[in-house]
C-alpha cells in the first residue's frame, strides 16, 4: 500500500541559484497566465463583434462580478472592479486547481506538480500584503495625505494612541487575510487527500463537490473584504 504524503509547505519541484520554485509557485503561474489568455481572447471577441457559448459565459461571469461590486460600493464601481475581479478570479482558480481528479499523480523526481496555489502560506501572505497595500494606495489616490491621520494624529494623545491602534489593525489585517485563506483550503486538500487514500474510489466525490463550494466561498470572501475595508478607507474622512 502507498504511503501518504502531506507536507504543510509547498515543496521545491527545481532551485534556480539557490531559489526553490515549488508547485504552488507552478500552479499560481500556470493560473496567471491561463487568465491572461483569457482575457486577450475576450477582447479580441468584443472588438470582432463575435460572439460564442464560451464568450457568453465570460461576459455573465463579469457582468455578476461588476453587479456585486456595484452592490457594495456605487459610486466607485468602475474604479474598483478591476482589482476585486482580479483577486477573486486568481484566488478561485488557484484553489480549485488543486482539486483537479489525478493532480497528485503527475510527478516531477516524486514530487506532486500541482498544488492548490493558495494552498500555501507564501502565496497567501502574498495576496495579503496586495491586498493591504491597495487598501492604503486608493485611501491616498482618494483622500490624498489627510488618509494618514487616522494613522499619525498628534493632536492629543488619545488619537495618537487611536491612530496607533489603527495601524496595528492594518498589520492584522494582513495575517488575517493569509491564514484564513490559507487555512481553508490547506485543510480542505488535506481531507481530500485523506479520504482518497483511505476510500480511493467514490468517497471523495461528496468531498470533492464541498471543497469546490469552499474554495468559491473563500475566494468571495477575501474579495468582499478587500473592497469593504477600501471602501472604508476612502470614506472614512467624510465618517
Amino acid at each position: 500500500m502507498s504511503s501518504l504524503n502531506i507536507t504543510i509547505s509547498a515543496e521545491p519541484i527545481f532551485s534556480i541559484n539557490g531559489y526553490d520554485f515549488t508547485n504552488s509557485m507552478l500552479v499560481s503561474l500556470l493560473v496567471t497566465l491561463l487568465l491572461s489568455l483569457m482575457a486577450i481572447r475576450f477582447n479580441a471577441w468584443l472588438k470582432s463583434g463575435r460572439k460564442s457559448n464560451f464568450f457568453l459565459f465570460i461576459q455573465t461571469i463579469i457582468e455578476a462580478l461588476f453587479e456585486f461590486v456595484q452592490s457594495i460600493t456605487p459610486l466607485q464601481a468602475g474604479r474598483f472592479f478591476p482589482l476585486i475581479a482580479t483577486l477573486f478570479l486568481f484566488i478561485i482558480s488557484a484553489s480549485w486547481f488543486g482539486l483537479l481528479p489525478g493532480a497528485e499523480t503527475i510527478t516531477w523526481n516524486g514530487v506532486p506538480l500541482l498544488r492548490g496555489g493558495t494552498a500555501d502560506l507564501n502565496i497567501t501572505l502574498g495576496l495579503a500584503i496586495f491586498s493591504v497595500v491597495s487598501i492604503q494606495f486608493y485611501g491616498y489616490k482618494i483622500l490624498g495625505l489627510k488618509y494618514f491621520r487616522k494613522f499619525f494624529n498628534f493632536s492629543n494623545p488619545i488619537n495618537f494612541f487611536v491612530g496607533f491602534l489603527e495601524l496595528i489593525s492594518e498589520f492584522a489585517k494582513i495575517m488575517s487575510f493569509a491564514f484564513r485563506l490559507f487555512g481553508n483550503i490547506f485543510a480542505g486538500e488535506v481531507l481530500l487527500a485523506v479520504i482518497a487514500f483511505l476510500l480511493p474510489l467514490a468517497g471523495p466525490l461528496p468531498f470533492l463537490g464541498l471543497e469546490i463550494f469552499v474554495g468559491f466561498i473563500q475566494a468571495l470572501v477575501f474579495a468582499t473584504l478587500t473592497l469593504v475595508f477600501i471602501n472604508i478607507a476612502v470614506t472614512s474622512e467624510h465618517h
